[in-house]
Formats: C-alpha cells, structure tokens, sequence
C-alpha cells in the first residue's frame, strides 16, 4: 500500500508539472504574438529557452503520468488503460511538435536580425507559416488530451479510484472541453470557460492524488 501511496502522489505532482508548465511557458515565447516578434524573439533569447525547455517538462511530465498511473489502471481494464496512453502519447508529439515551430522561429529571427539586407516579405512569410503551424499543434493537441481525460476520469469513476464526485465532474468538464475544441477550430474564437471546467478538475484531482491517493475497490476486470 506504501508503493500505491507513492505512486498515486507521483502521478498527482506529475499532473500539476504538465498543467504549470504550459502557463509558465507562454511568458517565456509571448514575445512571438507581437507584430515584431522576429526582432523581439531574438532579442529574447533566455526567456524563449526557458519556454521552450518548459514545454520539453511538460511532455515529458505527459508520458511520465502514463508511466506511473498505467501498473493501477491495467488491474481493471487493460485494454482501457492501454487507449490512455496512446492518447497522451499523440498529445506528447503535439507539443513537441510545436517546439520544433518554436525553435525554428528562434532560428529565423536571428538570421533576420544579422541579415545584411533581408528580404523582409521572405521571414514574414516564413515566420506566418511557422507561427501558424504552432497554434496548430496547440490546438490538435487538445483533442487527444480530452479524449485521455474522458478514459482516465471513466475509469475512475466506474471503479471508484477516487471519489465519485470528482471523476463525474471530470467526465462533465472533458464533455464540456470540446466545446472549447469546436470554438477554436470551427469558430475561429478561443472560450477559455470552456477549458476552465476541467482544468481545475485536473487540478483538484492532483490535490487529491497527492493528499489521499487512490481508493483501491475490488478489482473486476473486464480486460
């Protein structure tokens, strides 16, 4: 039980790393969002590693719960449990996907900047292609990061891994979070309040995980 204990507080502070992470991220590349984001990244150089190594912890904090939480899951569905991982692993290659446009967009900005005579619309339109290409790992990333959320708080839930008021609420906000999926990419707009719901969720479950760990019901697996 002193095994369960500590893995259950392994995984509730791994899902705090991957939820701070991203926030503390987004200071360090903000610069990027500015109209003169080429001159400004480069001139940034400390706060735009930082937030690229911070996205490294996060995917890394990522695979590391699937690592952890995997040995409790698979004693109740293994076949459930093996889903969740492959959902959070899609949602791991999408944030490094997106660091691979951030470092390229640090690369471009220094040779713009030590160009001789740049050609000004070639790096727009590179840095365009590039930028956009990171707000879409950002938001591919989100459908396989609620699908995991959906497996994980089911599982949960239908085996009372913890209380049932928390996993339930984390099945509502995932329902809820693709509303936030389809505003984005079907509407264009960004409604944080959707994505509010279950990120707290997560949040409160971590707390819990760290504080309480897992309740351990009989084991009936459908596996």
């Amino acid at each position: 039980m002193d095994l369960e204990k500590k893995t259950a507080r392994i995984v509730g502070i791994l899902f705090v790393i991957a939820s701070a992470t991203p926030l503390l991220s987004a200071l360090g590349f903000s610069s990027i969002y500015d109209p003169n984001y080429l001159t400004l990244v480069a001139a940034n150089r400390i706060p735009m590693i930082i937030g690229v190594l911070l996205m490294l912890t996060m995917a890394a904090a990522i695979v590391g719960i699937t690592i952890a939480i995997y040995p409790i899951l698979k004693r109740y569905n293994d076949n459930l449990a093996i889903s969740y991982i492959a959902a959070r692993v899609f949602e791991s290659i999408f944030v490094v996907f997106g660091v691979m446009n951030l470092v390229a967009i640090f690369s471009l900005s220094h040779v713009f900047v030590n160009a001789t005579a740049p050609v000004a619309s070639y790096f727009e339109t590179s840095g365009a292609l590039l930028l956009e290409a990171f707000a879409w790992s950002g938001h591919l990333l989100d459908i396989p990061f609620v699908l995991s959320a959906l497996l994980l708080n089911y599982m949960l839930y239908k085996y009372e891994l913890v209380p049932k008021w928390l996993s339930l609420w984390g099945l509502i906000g995932s329902v809820v979070y693709f509303g936030f999926i389809i505003s984005i990419l079907f509407l264009g707009l960004s409604v944080e309040i959707f994505a509010a719901l279950l990120g707290i969720q997560e949040m409160a479950l971590a707390v819990w995980l760290i504080v309480k760990g897992f309740t351990f019901a009989e084991i009936e697996s459908s596996s």
